[in-house]
């Protein structure tokens, strides 16, 4: 395939090629490769045709012949091939008396049209004529490279000399010159072949979750809106929910499941105790047995459903000093990780639920250097009373509890998790 001097050496050749017909049609006739801008300092009688490539083209046919050229991990598959058209324009000068313009144009034309090719042999004598093309390897590309007459009407003719180039006209003709290909000099690093070919056919079975619902313990209902907390048992409703090999992922994390709470429209599991609170995405994957030797691939995945786990105060909340500061710590489950952002929700509690002007603070927790299932935040600046405290982990609220007893006079009012503040 050949190199990056692939285009020098084609207007090369084609140079040397044009030259010996110039010489037979008018003798003492030269080809010269200038731009049209300087032929008007030479002779005007001097019998020249000027080559002069005016633009490249991508190749349609060959443009995306080489892909893929890399794998997935970037390295290549193979060298990167480009595909180029070569658009030149001849110009032709020489005494008009003796039409010498006219019969230089008649012998490219007659040439090119005689022998479109550009064979091997003629791009190797153009090498080796060249001290700076010596490298060039075009003559072993696979494609041959054929001239074609370019159909340039008058307006184009017209914008080519005056905007283009912005000369005088001189007596012209377009060709194009196909398929120039340009190997990249990357080597690719070789690969192992395939061993063995596995074909697997499987039928379309897409699950689909459809609802979650929660169950507080067994024995208890399992509702649809209730508040999920940790050992909560979550039952996901859908179809086909069950393949060969089942697994729940919660945020990418994979949940066990015991084989008798799995069907194809229902399947259930508690909560995994490592899961930490905040909105969480849920997804059943179907697993499927690939390869040789076989291992275990994510097949068939269903949507993803979003729950929110909410964290739980679960003992007494204490006074504390952290630097000299007034603080309170808090027990909660699940352990609250490093990376969580952990927002403290203070409510002044009244037995009078006709009061308005109950104090509310809200305070950020500092970060954290390690997991903690108790975690103590400096209250600065707050007034005495007794506060309704709530946690807020990555957007997940802790519950507060409501007076059940009709004969308490904070009956179906919130009173706890509560803390005193002197």
């Amino acid at each position: 395939m050949s190199n990056a001097l692939a285009i020098a050496t084609v207007t090369a050749a084609l140079k040397k090629f044009l030259q010996e017909k110039a010489i037979w049609t008018v003798p003492g006739a030269e080809v010269v490769t200038l731009r049209p801008q300087a032929m008007s300092n030479r002779s005007s009688d001097s019998a020249t045709i000027n080559l002069y490539l005016y633009q490249i083209v991508p190749n349609g046919a060959f443009r995306t012949a080489d892909l893929p050229t890399r794998r997935s991990d970037g390295s290549a598959i193979q060298r990167p091939q480009s595909a180029w058209d070569l658009h030149y324009l001849f110009s032709f000068y020489g005494n008009e008396t003796t039409w010498e313009e006219q019969r230089l144009l008649g012998s490219t034309v007659d040439l090119l049209h005689a022998q479109p090719f550009l064979n091997r042999q003629k791009i190797r004598e153009a090498i080796g004529g060249s001290t700076f093309l010596t490298t060039s390897t075009l003559s072993e590309q696979v494609e041959s490279i054929k001239f074609t007459p370019l159909l340039l009407n008058l307006e184009e003719l017209s914008k080519i000399w005056s905007i283009f180039f912005q000369t005088p006209y001189a007596l012209s003709i377009a060709y194009q010159a196909s398929v120039v290909l340009i190997e990249s000099e990357e080597i690719p690093r070789p690969v192992l072949p395939v061993r063995s070919r596995n074909l697997y056919i499987v039928p379309f079975r897409q699950p689909t979750i459809e609802r979650v619902r929660s169950q507080t313990a067994e024995g208890q209902p399992i509702l649809e809106n209730q508040p999920i907390l940790p050992g909560h048992r979550l039952f996901l409703e859908g179809k086909q929910l069950r393949g060969e090999d089942t697994q729940v992922k919660i945020d990418r994390s994979n949940v066990s499941l015991d084989p008798n709470n799995v069907g194809d429209s229902r399947m259930s599991f508690v909560i995994p105790p490592t899961l930490k609170a905040g909105v969480k995405g849920l997804q059943v994957v179907q697993m499927m047995q690939i390869g040789t030797p076989p291992r275990s691939y994510r097949a068939v995945e269903s949507n993803i459903v979003a729950f929110v786990l909410r964290p739980m105060i679960t003992g007494e909340i204490t006074r504390v000093q952290i630097n000299g500061q007034a603080a309170i710590a808090i027990p909660v489950t699940p352990a609250i990780s490093p990376k969580q952002r952990v927002v403290l929700l203070l409510n002044e509690f009244s037995s009078d639920p006709s009061r308005t002007d109950l104090a509310t603070y809200t305070f950020t927790a500092s970060t954290r250097t390690e997991e903690t299932s108790s975690i103590a935040i400096p209250i600065p600046n707050i007034n005495a009373g007794r506060y309704l405290v709530r946690l807020q982990i990555d957007g997940a609220e802790s519950l507060l509890t409501v007076d059940s007893d009709s004969t308490s006079p904070t009956f179906d009012q919130y009173i706890a998790p509560s803390v005193v503040i002197p």
